[in-house]
């Protein structure tokens, strides 16, 4: 019996310091598709060196669509959604090759293991952190949102065991520009939805969004770093709240 084919599937932009270590923890797939929006800093010549397909777009139409590019080229019977920043460990590899090979579930769930600012973050919302990211080709397909995309399955879905490591947010320079760009980004959806915001609402959600993270699901026993994470977030909450409305 042939052994099912995993495609892996990634969306990068300016992602050379990343991508080697990704796609070197990637070579149990059987093919790997990297789509590129942009990049300066040679990204897509680090991917096709790696022996990845490259796709280059012109355009970003946001995280949804781009990624959905990205599984319209995979050829694989399964395909591994995963982002630069992210590695796949030995173990979970192996796990991955076994449940493909006997599957129970039309797509799988991977716990991620989050650092922020060098350090594994345990609470605050970042632990448990389980995302859907294995999948059946043919069941699978990514909801249009700009931002906060999510894999839809048509069918059960299951979870795996072993958890992928997940190196995000390495320095205050990395914190103050994602948050820039996800609030934007989930701004502009509100006011696409309609819905309003301001100074009052921002205010409101900010400091809710603090007191969630730090208190209620106690990131305070991550010690100074759960009470910046949870500053971020925060912040992050504050501006999309408020770039709602006055953003134009």
């Amino acid at each position: 019996m042939t052994a099912p084919r995993l495609s892996a599937i990634l969306i990068v932009r300016d992602e050379a310091r990343d991508l080697p270590d990704c796609l070197a923890a990637l070579a149990f797939c059987d093919e790997i598709v990297v789509v590129d929006s942009g990049s300066r800093d040679g990204t897509p010549d680090i991917a096709r060196a790696a022996g990845a397909t490259v796709l280059e777009t012109p355009d970003f139409p946001g995280f949804g669509p781009q990624k959905q590019r990205a599984l319209d080229l995979a050829s694989g019977d399964w395909v591994l959604s995963v982002d630069a920043d992210e590695r796949i460990p030995p173990e979970l590899a192996a796990e991955i090759r076994a449940t493909i090979a006997a599957p129970t579930a039309d797509g799988y769930r991977i716990d991620r293991r989050s650092q922020f600012l060098g350090r594994v973050m345990r609470h605050g919302g970042w632990a448990p952190d389980r995302v859907l990211r294995l999948a059946r080709r043919a069941a699978a397909r990514f909801s249009t949102d700009i931002v906060h995309e999510s894999l839809i399955v048509g069918g059960p879905v299951a979870d795996l065991a072993s958890p992928m490591d997940h190196l995000s947010y390495r320095g205050i320079d990395e914190v103050l520009d994602k948050q820039r760009r996800y609030a934007l980004a989930s701004a502009e959806v509100r006011r696409r939805r309609g819905k309003r915001g301001g100074l009052g609402p921002a205010i409101g959600h900010g400091l809710f969004t603090f007191l969630k993270h730090y208190l209620l699901q106690a990131g305070f026993l991550d010690g100074a770093h759960g009470f910046v994470a949870a500053a971020a977030k925060a912040q992050e909450s504050f501006w999309r709240y408020l770039a709602v409305s006055w953003e134009r």
